[in-house]
């Protein structure tokens, strides 16, 4: 069995605001199989991924890059193949004629949660480091530099008007690492 699919081209699919003037994300590809093609505010290509659910896949990659999701292009599928979804992220990084940044040298930064350890201050490192704390001081600090950064990143969103409220996993926040839930 085959599952032919007209794998559209991404110049002619309509750029979609990351987030519209009501302040949400682009409801309409939630629970949607498909691939999708972020851009920048200048609307450069910065990654190209494919998800059982687009909607909570912009979400993720929203948080980990908000300077770098401004634009969004999408195609749904019907039926979940992982060959076709492969096939049609293939073709637009093809067709773009180069690989983004976020499917090259910086994909970590756009798959895996963010890890705060580099973004401790020094005054937060000078804690952490100390020699009297035990683990359990350490994992206290290092869960306070998860919502320092939190913080920052949905004062930023905020300050793009974002209006929709995300939930970081707090089991993660111990390991140092920040991801929605």
């Amino acid at each position: 069995m085959t599952t032919e699919i007209n794998i559209l081209s991404l110049a002619n699919l309509e750029y979609s605001p990351y987030i519209d003037e009501n302040g949400q994300l682009p409801q309409t590809y939630q629970g949607q199989i498909g691939v999708y093609a972020i851009f920048d505010q200048a609307k450069m290509l910065q990654f190209v991924g494919y998800s059982r659910d687009v909607y909570l896949s912009l979400k993720q990659h929203l948080v980990r890059q908000p300077q770098e999701c401004y634009w969004v292009k999408v195609q749904t599928i019907a039926r979940p193949s992982r060959t076709v979804l492969e096939n049609i992220e293939n073709a637009w990084i093809a067709e773009n004629g180069s690989v983004p940044l976020g499917n090259a040298d910086h994909q970590e930064r756009w798959t895996q949660p963010i890890n705060v350890k580099p973004l401790m201050t020094d005054e937060e490192e000078e804690k952490y480091h100390h020699p009297a704390n035990d683990e359990l001081a350490q994992i206290k600090i290092i869960k306070n530099v998860c919502r320092r950064v939190e913080a920052e990143i949905l004062l930023v969103l905020k300050e793009r008007g974002l209006q929709e409220q995300f939930r970081f996993n707090p089991k993660l926040k111990e390991e140092g690492l920040l991801d929605l839930k």
